[in-house]
């Protein structure tokens, strides 16, 4: 069955309009408490939300399906997504939901939902849900809000938490901390400064239309300049709903997922701690890892297996394997010691704790990280079709291949979030690479191009 509402990452889609507008909205709500319902007589669901003028009103509509159809509802107001997951594994909780499209712009938004084990619903609820909701849709459901006040006590376990995770004072270090005027810039600096660090605050003052503008994950130049200009060890930054980090050292170079996950791997594997199957020390990562860090890690002996893109599928192969570690280059990073989610806050303590302890820094831990050339193209597309289907396309596939001669790799894929076309390659020389990109984004353009 193809789903219609649900993509790799929950339900997305621009504020007020379908799948985000308010009937389709409170159906989700009423769908997700009756398939709660078929678990508990009597059903409590948790539910946060990032820093999005549209939040409030989404969460009202969602928390207003829930009570009409018997759900109780605890509401944790503006926090981060792992922050749900960890309160819906960690509770009483039948399921949690998180308002917030994540690195999107603020017109976008999303609704996530978790089970009680803290993982994203598998795909056959997903599609139970959504067969519901249409059922609803179909029957004339009508929006009906709840108002909503937070429970500050959820914030506070989820902190607790993270903290509890950590074996030593960060004093002495100072730290930059660009919160993307996201989820997570009430939680990041108070949490830092809790361990012992110094904490320099960037973005941290969201109003509702400046999450993920110019600032977070999705843009470290300011961050980068205030390392640089403080002399700080380190700067971090966070996308909108904080499960994703990214890095820059005091030297001013960016540490993205990659390098995360490599400092971190040869962290555990030398504290004989990085499992896999087979007893092979694994690092999951996905098919967008530059070659440099699968080569990186195999002059360890650390294997690299490589998923689709989107975390959901990072983390299936690590509960199918046993892999303690896995992640995205977009720093999204998977510790299932601790969590069951990417989650940027608590990479940001695992990266902090490694310098301390190894008293060495982001540019000694990931100085020998050789980065291939690699390029990414998105393609705004009007429809999909498969590769096939398109033998223009197909065509300059084979010829990129070919030109690279085994030395590269060329990804073409469509987005699971938005309406793009996704196209990357790697390899040892930068001008061919972009070259070779362009010309693949052409013959997109040129068959499915708005």
């Amino acid at each position: 069955m193809v789903k219609r509402l649900f993509g790799t990452d929950g339900v997305r889609g621009v504020a007020g309009e379908f799948p985000l507008d308010p009937r389709t909205v409170h159906a989700l709500g009423a769908a997700l408490a009756d398939a709660a319902g078929r678990l508990e007589s009597s059903p409590e669901v948790v539910m946060g939300m990032d820093t999005r003028e549209s939040g409030p009103w989404l969460a009202a509509q969602v928390a207003g399906g829930l009570a009409e159809h018997g759900a109780r509802l605890r509401f944790a107001g503006v926090t981060t997504t792992p922050g749900v997951a960890y309160l819906t594994r960690s509770g009483t909780f039948v399921a949690g939901v998180m308002i917030s499209a994540s690195h999107n712009p603020y017109r976008d938004n999303g609704i996530k939902i978790f089970s009680h084990s803290g993982y994203k619903l598998p795909d056959e609820q997903e599609q139970a849900v959504e067969r519901e909701v249409f059922t609803l849709l179909e029957a004339g459901v009508e929006p009906a809000p709840v108002p909503l006040a937070a429970d500050p006590g959820l914030d506070r376990h989820y902190v607790d938490h993270l903290a509890s995770t950590v074996r030593q004072s960060f004093a002495g270090m100072e730290m930059v901390v660009d919160c993307g005027n996201g989820a997570a810039s009430g939680l990041a600096p108070e949490l830092f400064e809790r361990l012992g660090a110094r904490v320099i605050p960037l973005c941290c003052t969201p109003n509702g239309r400046n999450i993920n503008l110019g600032c977070g994950a999705l843009d470290v130049s300011h961050l980068r300049e205030t390392v640089l200009a403080r002399g700080a060890q380190l700067g971090v930054a966070f996308d909108g709903d904080a499960d994703r980090a990214i890095f820059v050292s005091r030297s001013g170079a960016i540490v993205n997922g990659d390098g995360v996950l490599l400092l971190v791997a040869r962290s555990l594997l030398s504290q004989g701690r990085l499992v896999g199957p087979q007893g092979r020390p694994t690092v999951v990562g996905t098919v967008m890892a530059n070659l440099g860090l699968e080569r990186a890690l195999g002059a360890q002996g650390i294997q690299l297996l490589r998923m689709p893109v989107g975390d959901k599928y990072v983390l299936e192969e690590m509960l199918r394997t046993g892999a303690v570690l896995g992640g995205e280059q977009s720093g999204h990073i998977i510790f299932s010691e601790y969590s069951t989610t990417g989650d940027g806050l608590l990479t940001a303590l695992r990266v902090l704790e490694i310098m301390q302890e190894s008293a060495r820094g982001l540019d000694e831990l990931t100085g020998d990280l050789e980065i291939y050339p690699q390029r990414l193209v998105n393609v705004p597309i009007r429809e999909r079709k498969p590769l096939a289907e398109m033998p223009g396309v197909v065509e300059e596939i084979r010829a990129a291949e070919q030109a690279l001669g085994g030395l590269g790799r060329v990804l073409v894929r469509f987005s699971g979030t938005e309406p793009l076309a996704r196209v990357m390659i790697e390899g040892p020389d930068a001008a061919q690479v972009a070259d070779l990109t362009n010309r693949i984004a052409a013959a997109i353009k040129r068959e499915l191009g708005g």
